[in-house]
């Protein structure tokens, strides 16, 4: 990685223009503290901040926490009454070619409308509401409406299952479920309500009062009178007028849940103030979004960290006009994302490796077959993005000159925190490069001493930043000790990095035992534990292993119960029966891509499976040292089996 000899510096043009210019940097460092309440006060405040960071209860921290103002104001009022109602705000394209364009204003009604629904239904502030939908504009509207009265929104990925669905609303207690009768995706309707159905069943989460239900695909579904609300009913009967009321810049906005390594997802939660502050300063200035000519397209789904800080927050709190599109880059065919492109004349688009690297294997043709002109600026989020992949994106996608961001952050972050600037970075393909303004990074080792260029140790943020999580949903300790127990006062991203001898920042991947399945972090735990919930498994070990399109994908090696193997049959008919099952238990996002069936693990003396050499053999490297095994001879058996072709 550290011989990346490629460098591509911003044109002269593009760096005159550009909304980030090299004293940002400067500014920064001077006075951060003052830098971030000057990216704050470039929002709407009802009642003005005059503390910008209270840190004396670390690792809890309180940014412009004397200051009031509300989120949805400031995403959607603000724009309208400034004159730039008649701005479109989204242009939606559904899967199934059917279109939709929202201004503005027409946007700020949906939302007021939207709000005056919850209200009704008795939300109040604080309250919980889970969010189960498609990428359609009602998702957005849902997610605005439920910030606009002061509620906290869990948004639940649409491709998880209603166990998964259930864990989530009865972790945070959510009063009310929003979803949708289905949405398109692969080329037909996808069910949604019958998972939510399924996740009530029987009791389950009796918290829920009400389910509110978006016809979208006209599928025919179960019907539960005095819970179930149709949602544009509700919305016709509803106010248009809403006065958005100031909240504490510390009131919670949302909880997410991510995975953890204990197997039980946390809900990563996240305040308002400081959230949107970063928020909108990092989409501005890495995007360089111009908001009266550009169009932007992020393609993430609501449901990761990514839909929520770059399609429904910070997008809007610039002004931005956003494509939104509800379906996969194959349907039809593998050229419709360029198809979108070229239509709306998108100008930014930000997307993950695992895409491009998809669209890569494809070749040049589909992509050459469309106008993309338009695109200026490019970005990558997710997991790292390889040399090869960042050249392709750049040569075919940004017609050899747009320059790439490849941006570094996480769920927890809220927000973007190591990128280059367009107008003022020299680019390098495959290195996220360098901490944006405002952002203290370092890299350490095991003991905590900061390490030199070319040496490889853990990323950690050594100072606080305002879009930073606030907490685990009603779990204070395992916050502490996830994040904040490796090195004193400095929080660790369970990331490892190293600087090039250029200083430029490189992605190591991660260090703990969540793997990342392009960019979405999942738990080797969690999906260990929903395969030995089936009855045929005795005991499994789950591995990332790394894998050309999504950066890394599951291989699981499991024992069967000696009582199950003649019901199990063959390998391969295990193997298919238990990646369904895991697409049930967890959603298709966790199937693993391999199943191995052994008769025993590599474990140490104290019982401690070595993951490490399991990850040897699913990445078909020779195994690493086995003196610690309890058995050293296990290993043999494994990779002797592997070899002869009996896995999946």
């Amino acid at each position: 990685m550290s011989q990346e000899t490629r460098h591509f510096a911003p044109s002269s043009d593009f760096a005159k223009n550009a909304i980030a210019q090299p004293e940002l940097y400067a500014e920064a460092k001077a006075d951060r503290l003052g830098f971030w309440a000057k990216q704050a006060n470039r929002l709407h405040w009802h009642k003005p901040f005059t503390q910008i960071l209270d840190w004396s209860e670390a690792p809890f921290a309180r940014w412009f926490h004397d200051g009031e103002l509300n989120i949805s104001y400031n995403c959607l009022d603000r724009h309208v009454e400034a004159g730039n109602g008649d701005r479109v705000a989204i242009h939606f394209e559904g899967e199934p070619g059917d279109t939709r364009t929202l201004t503005y204003a027409q946007l700020t009604k949906e939302v007021k409308r939207a709000a005056n629904v919850l209200i009704n239904l008795g939300i109040k502030p604080g309250d919980r509401v889970a969010i189960y939908m498609p990428m359609i504009p009602e998702a957005i509207v849902a997610m605005q409406a439920v910030a606009r009265i002061g509620a906290v929104h869990s948004v639940v990925f649409g491709g998880f299952s209603a166990d998964s669905l259930s864990t989530r609303i009865e972790d945070a207690q959510a009063k009310l479920v929003i979803t949708a009768d289905g949405g398109y995706r692969k080329g037909k309707a996808s069910a949604l309500k019958p998972a939510v159905d399924l996740a009530l069943d029987g009791g389950k989460c009796p918290s829920v009062k009400n389910v509110l239900v978006v016809k979208r695909t006209n599928q025919e579904v179960s019907w539960k009178e005095g819970r179930d609300l149709d949602w544009a009913e509700q919305l016709a009967a509803a106010s248009d007028e809403h006065e958005a009321k100031g909240f504490n810049a510390e009131h919670p906005l949302f909880i997410l849940y991510t995975s953890g390594t204990t197997g039980k997802p946390k809900g990563i939660l996240h305040s308002t103030g400081g959230y949107l502050t970063q928020a909108a300063y990092t989409h501005k200035n890495v995007f360089d979004l111009h908001e009266n000519t550009d169009v932007y397209w992020c393609t993430a789904d609501i449901g990761w960290i990514t839909g929520h800080s770059y399609v429904a927050y910070g997008p809007f709190a610039n002004g931005a006009t956003q494509v939104i599109y509800e379906g996969t880059p194959d349907s039809p065919d593998w050229s419709r994302w360029w198809k979108i492109v070229e239509k709306y004349k998108v100008s930014i688009l930000y997307t993950a490796p695992t895409a491009i690297r998809s669209f890569m294997k494809l070749g040049e043709e589909m992509p050459n077959a469309h106008d993309l002109s338009s695109i200026r600026v490019l970005g990558s989020v997710g997991e790292p993005i390889n040399p090869e992949a960042w050249m392709w994106y750049r040569n075919v996608i940004g017609g050899g000159k747009a320059p790439i961001v490849d941006t570094w952050w996480q769920t927890e972050t809220g927000a973007i925190m190591i990128s280059p600037l367009p107008g003022v970075t020299t680019l390098k393909p495959g290195s996220a490069q360098i901490a944006l303004p405002g952002i203290e990074i370092k890299i350490l080792d095991d003991e905590g001493k900061e390490l030199g260029r070319e040496e490889p140790g853990l990323l950690t943020i050594t100072e606080p930043w305002p879009s930073m999580l606030r907490g685990i949903w009603g779990d204070p300790d395992r916050f502490k000790e996830t994040y904040w127990s490796k090195f004193e006062g400095i929080y660790f991203a369970g990331d490892g990095a190293k600087f090039d001898d250029e200083g430029d920042l490189w992605l190591l991947g991660r260090v703990d035992d969540v793997m990342n399945v392009s960019g979405h972090r999942l738990s080797t735990a969690e999906i260990e534990s929903a395969l030995v919930s089936h009855p045929y498994v005795a005991e499994a070990a789950v591995v990332g292993a790394k894998d050309e399109t999504t950066g890394q994908a599951v291989v699981a090696f499991v024992i069967l119960r000696q009582d199950q193997l003649k019901a199990a049959g063959s390998d391969a008919d295990v193997s298919k029966i238990l990646r369904d099952h895991v697409t049930k238990e967890i959603g298709p996002i966790a199937r693993p891509r391999t199943i191995m069936v052994v008769a025993e693990l590599p474990k140490t003396r104290s019982g401690k499976i070595m993951r490490r050499l399991l990850r040897d053999v699913a990445e078909d490297r020779p195994v690493g040292d086995v003196t610690t095994l309890a058995d050293t001879s296990v290993m043999d058996i494994i990779s002797g089996k592997i070899a002869g072709g009996a896995n999946d």
